[in-house]
């Protein structure tokens, strides 16, 4: 089944205060950049220097903060649900490919030369409109997913640097990326605010959990369909 879900990357660094704060979208090369910043960043971060005199170094994955808090949890399951059509209907176009693909692997030694190749070129056709679609509805999806997060982490900015300031931290580091992509190479658990900060900002947006039971969204990259391959056999 093809998933309409894509994978969303932040990065968050905060040195002496809030300095930098980015978010991006990842791996589709063709896939427009909804990289962000939050408003007057800079400003921002030359007056929380000003306040953080603290020297302990935390994590944080900002990715998972922000899928995992109320309002992304409420937030991607709705835009997960507005792209159930597309995803159905590119479920159907993988579908047809594949009963096309069967056709012709099973009949293509009854059929003549102009049948094969018929069949073949409509396998084809049908092959190529299926992968524009399903790109065009990954980017699209990408780019609403990039907005929300975008959204929510201008928000949760403040809660995170109040966090750091009350907290004495001087150095925060995300973890949405693994070594060497990210800049962490090791961490232990001891460091890691994450949850702290999910539980300050759902207090803080008021939005309500999700129903017991409700699952968390995974961002994946959804699937394109790989029928067999359509070259008759040499005669």
């Amino acid at each position: 089944m093809i998933k309409m879900f894509a994978r969303v990357t932040m990065a968050v660094v905060i040195v002496s205060g809030l300095s930098l704060f980015a978010l991006a979208q990842a791996d589709p090369p063709a896939a427009p950049s909804a990289a962000a910043t939050a408003p007057n960043a800079p400003s921002a971060a030359a007056a929380a220097a000003a306040k953080v005199t603290g020297t302990k170094v935390g994590t944080i994955n900002i990715e998972q903060a922000i899928f995992l808090s109320n309002e992304g949890r409420r937030e991607f399951e709705t835009l997960s649900k507005k792209f159930e059509p597309r995803q159905n209907e590119l479920k159907t176009c993988a579908d047809e490919i594949d009963s096309l693909t069967k056709q012709l692997n099973t009949q293509q030694d009854k059929l003549n030369d102009e049948s094969r190749e018929k069949l073949v070129k409509q396998i084809e056709t049908k092959k190529k409109s299926c992968d524009r679609a399903t790109q065009d509805a990954q980017e699209e999806y990408q780019n609403q997913q990039g907005e929300i997060g975008n959204k929510i982490l201008t928000k949760m900015a403040p809660v995170i640097q109040k966090y750091v300031t009350d907290n004495g931290y001087g150095l925060l580091l995300d973890t949405s990326q693994p070594w060497p992509r990210g800049p962490v190479i090791v961490s232990g658990p001891s460091m890691d605010i994450t949850q702290p900060i999910v539980e300050a900002y759902n207090a803080q947006s008021g939005v309500a959990a999700p129903a017991a039971g409700t699952p968390a969204p995974k961002p994946v990259k959804p699937a394109t369909p790989k029928p067999t391959s359509t070259t008759p056999p040499k005669q």
